[in-house]
């Protein structure tokens, strides 16, 4: 059966209402199994014999309001378009530390840019290195800037149906989808 994550947009793991046990819930009501969860900020794996994604996240979309009181952009992506973008290597020869953290911004839909890669804004201590099926990856210079500063970036760019995750994040969802 296939593997999906949906990646929620804005969780807050000190509302109670988006503590991953009730987002699991959701998840399990709207019967999907096999569903977990990794840290919580949002990511919830489970398998679906659904293979529209765009129907998936509109239940979901559509289960978290009704069930938990919260609106959410839900963006889906299986374990084999994960795969495939660590597999491109997109940050080859960076790392992340407590002065580098790296990002993938995650777009629900497709999307056009002029920007030429790697970009970096003007004035700002950040990067984007490209663009992969959907996902744009960044390189955040911690010592000048703020994660936020980037995500603020983003959205005035392409709008509020994006979600971003660490890299390090990436790799903990593929690694728990693997077992």
């Amino acid at each position: 059966m296939p593997q999906y994550v949906a990646l929620l947009r804005g969780i807050s793991p000190t509302n109670p209402a988006m503590r991953n046990e009730k987002l699991r819930g959701v998840f399990e009501g709207l019967g999907l199994t096999h569903v977990q969860t990794v840290i919580s900020s949002g990511n919830v794996l489970f398998e679906s014999p659904i293979t529209d994604v765009h129907e998936l996240e509109g239940k979901i979309e559509e289960a978290l309001p009704a069930h938990l009181g919260f609106t959410s952009t839900t963006i889906i992506r299986s374990r084999e378009q994960l795969q495939q973008l660590v597999n491109k290597k997109p940050f080859k020869g960076v790392e992340h530390t407590q002065k580098t953290y790296l990002t993938v911004t995650f777009f629900k839909n497709e999307f056009r840019t002029e920007l030429d890669f790697p970009y970096r804004p003007e004035n700002k201590t950040y990067e984007i290195l490209g663009m992969y099926d959907y996902a744009m990856c960044s390189v955040v210079d911690l010592t000048g800037a703020k994660t936020p500063d980037l995500m603020s970036w983003l959205e005035k760019q392409f709008g509020k149906e994006i979600t971003t995750r660490t890299w390090k994040t990436v790799e903990r969802i593929l690694k728990k989808l693997d077992t």
